[in-house]
Formats: C-alpha cells, structure tokens, sequence
C-alpha cells in the first residue's frame, strides 16, 4: 500500500463512536507527506476534520488502493465487507479491546505508515460467507439464526448441495468462517478452524434435537437452511449486524467465498502469538511452557534483563 506501489488514495473506516482524532490526524500528515489523498465515506463528514476528502460510498469503494479501519474487530469486519467487490488491502488500528483482526495500536501507527510506504508488509487473504436471501450479502466472522423472541425455539432444515441431511431445533444456529471460529462459535462449543483451512463450520446452540453436534464442511459446499413450519420467528445477525428476519417457509444460503479480503499483515507470526494469549485468555488449554512461549522475544529478554518498568 507504499506510494511505491502506485498507491493515490487510501480511505478510513472509522468506529461509529470511538475517539480516533488523533490516528485520523497522523493518516493525515502521512497523506500530504507521501501526496495521498484520504477519504472517507459521506457518512463520516461530521467526524473527520479538514483535509479528508468526502465522497459516496460507491466513490470510496472505487477509488481508494487500501483502506485504515479505525476502530476494533468490529470496525475491520465492516470495512472487509465494503470492500468485498474490490478487494484492496485493509489495515486494522485497534481502539478496541479484545482484537483478533486488527494487529496495530495507536502509538504504533507512524512506524506501520512507514513501513506501509515502504512496501515492507503482507497481505493476509481472508474468505468471507456469500448469503442469498438476506439483504446482507456478505459475513466474514458468521452468520447467526436465532430466535427473535425469548419463547419458542427455531427449526430448521440443513441441505448441502442439495442433499437434505437433517435438521436443527433449539436456540440457534451458527455458520462459521475460520476467522469467526474463534467467536461466537468457539462460545458454543464449535471447533477453532486452522485460519490456512478453506472450510466452514455449523454449530447449533443449546440444541434440543435433530443435530446436536458441530458439522464441518468444505470451501466448494453450499448450504441451504430452511425455516421449519413449526419455528419461532428467526432473526439473522451476520457479524454480529443485522441482517434480516425469516418465517417459516422462507430459506437461505451460504458459500464459502475465498479471497474476498486483503488485511495488512507486519508481523504474521507474532499476529499469530498474540491470537493464541488471547484465545488462552478465553479458556482455551495452554501448558505453562507454551505460554511462556507466547510472550513476544523483546519482552522476554526486557524481563530477563530487568528493564521492564515495575508496577
């Protein structure tokens, strides 16, 4: 995303609430130092300062080269998804708090603007779930069948490539991208995909019968959900937004789109170290050895040296 590359606009993404002020003044500077322009989308106008250039959605989307999403897992997803038609490279600056996406801080912005310059970064492909049926087309994390009241349950019917192989009734049912594995899936039980697998996961939640055990499917299934008569009204969030309702007799499908997003990757491995203290942190089994493993090298040698400031 360096000038070097041909790189003339790049566009933010910015938390619908969050204070990021002063990351949107560094991308600024960045912008007039290397003759980039910066863009935001119209509905942004009244959160970004003189200097940013406002334009429409479909204007953004065409003309940025890559995109700063300001904010947390959250905002990145959204920014992945917009940029779905015209996949350009996203990095991720975290304003939130548990990240598994976003791998910059605000302090380190600078130094990642310079590296991004210098061409000196990855790019990480990401697939995301292509939906029919809903208004919302696209999910990187998941796509979630839910009740849209606290009574009933939800019944549905599962078909994968045509075939009928059962159905589902209880709480809900979870569709799972590798990425959004470690989500709400992960929280009900489902399996933590391998982010190099080109599969996808179903995992029902709190089921009371039909499937009661996570499916795994591959990349090139298609599946189909189909709302039982005898279900409770189904609302559809997909990653974690909205996405619309189902009754009973209505259905949707969902594939496995591969290569749908670029995120920015500096240092993939340590990325990596740093998803798996979080996912420890979620209660996922880790050896004291292996965690001892997790800790970035310069911060061990900083606490075997006895450099690191005290409490």
């Amino acid at each position: 995303m360096g000038s070097e590359r041909g790189v003339r606009a790049v566009g933010l993404v910015l938390h619908p609430t969050k204070l990021v002020d002063r990351s949107v003044e560094t991308l600024l500077a960045f912008g007039r130092e290397q003759e980039i322009r910066v863009l935001a989308r119209d509905s942004d106008r009244e959160r970004v300062p003189a200097g940013v250039e406002i334009v429409t959605e479909p204007e953004f989307v065409a003309s940025v080269d890559g995109v700063v999403a300001l904010g947390g897992d959250g905002t990145m997803l959204g920014a992945l998804r917009l940029m779905v038609g015209r996949p350009a490279p996203v990095l991720g600056v975290n304003h939130g708090h548990l990240g598994f996406l976003v791998e910059v801080t605000p302090a380190e912005l600078p130094s990642a603007l310079k590296r991004l310059a210098e061409g000196d970064f990855t790019v990480e492909p990401h697939a995301c779930l292509e939906v029919t049926g809903l208004s919302a087309k696209y999910g990187f994390n998941d796509l979630v069948l839910g009740r849209a009241a606290r009574s009933g349950s939800i019944s549905v019917d599962l078909a994968v490539n045509g075939q009928r192989y059962g159905y589902y009734r209880g709480d809900a049912v979870i569709v799972a991208t590798p990425t959004g594995s470690t989500a709400y899936n992960y929280a009900a039980g489902g399996p933590v995909l391998s982010p190099s697998s080109r599969a996808l996961v179903i995992t029902p939640v709190a089921p009371m019968s039909g499937i009661g055990r996570p499916v795994v499917l591959g990349a090139g299934d298609r599946v189909m959900l189909s709302v039982a008569a005898e279900s409770a009204p189904i609302v559809v969030d997909v990653d974690g937004v909205a996405g619309g309702e189902l009754q009973p007799g209505d259905r949707l499908t969902a594939m496995l789109r591969p290569g749908a997003a670029q995120v920015v990757r500096f240092a993939a491995s340590e990325h990596a170290s740093r998803s798996r203290i979080k996912l420890s942190l979620l209660d996922l089994p880790v050896r004291r050895d292996q965690l001892l493993e997790l800790i970035p090298p310069e911060l061990r040698r900083r606490a075997e040296a006895g450099t690191l400031p005290q409490p």
